[in-house]
């Protein structure tokens, strides 16, 4: 799982950093509210450690523009301040969750799992949707109208992913550490050989949805009639 720490005070934020690091997180850190955002809006992190006073651009502010890009990464606020004004005001600006400095770095780590077991923009009935897809990632099922295609877990884990991330360029560094794990020995081979097994089952049920490949960058899934990515 990877994690943006977005906080000023460095010896705090590196402090968070070793922490996660030793539990096993992979993190970048941003120490002011503008590079903050850029990070962001990304889309490459699974959840996004945001203080509220920060340099440049407060953490509201950042929060705000992430969802105004579509951002939908859980967020946990941290601040030092505890009136309950300001807790609600971070909640209702996008926040998933709120931590008052100083906190327990355990409770720290029971929320980050917490959010880590949400799976965003599923339906009420766990199928993900892109184009004329579904994909139940429970069943590794793919389906496109009325055919049908049964995929590995592997392939499922790609898909899930590319759908997740709709509209974002997915790099092989990122679904190598989704699908593999940031310490396993996968290449960049084995995501090739994904994609390709990938694509051949979504040509095989006759869907408009295609892998397209960025040069240097990464994946995309995009449906066949979309213009502009393709290199």
């Amino acid at each position: 799982m990877r994690i943006l720490i977005i906080e000023d005070e460095k010896y705090i934020a590196e402090a968070l950093a070793q922490i996660l690091k030793k539990n096993y997180y992979t993190v970048d850190l941003a120490y002011d509210g503008e590079y903050g955002l850029d990070c962001a809006i990304s889309n490459i992190y699974d959840i996004i450690i945001l203080d509220i006073m920060l340099p440049k651009m407060d953490g509201i502010r950042v929060l705000r523009g992430m969802r105004e890009s579509g951002i939908e990464t859980p967020v946990i606020l941290l601040t030092a301040r505890e009136q309950i004004e300001d807790k609600v005001y971070g909640l209702d600006s996008g926040a998933d969750d709120y931590l008052s400095k100083p906190f327990n770095a355990e409770e720290l780590l029971a929320r980050l799992r917490a959010l880590g077991r949400r799976k965003p923009k599923l339906n009420h009935d766990g199928i993900l949707k892109f184009g004329d897809i579904n994909l139940n990632p429970h069943t590794l099922l793919l389906v496109c109208g009325n055919k049908e295609s049964e995929l590995t877990l592997k392939e499922a884990q790609l898909l899930e992913l590319l759908i997740l991330r709709k509209n974002m360029i997915v790099s092989k560094d990122i679904i190598i550490e989704k699908l593999w794990g940031y310490d396993s020995d996968a290449t960049d081979n084995h995501v090739e050989t994904h994609v390709s097994l990938v694509r051949k089952k979504l040509i095989n049920i006759e869907s408009s949805v295609s892998i397209r490949s960025i040069r240097r960058a990464g994946y995309v899934l995009k449906v066949e009639k979309d213009e502009g990515l393709d290199v």
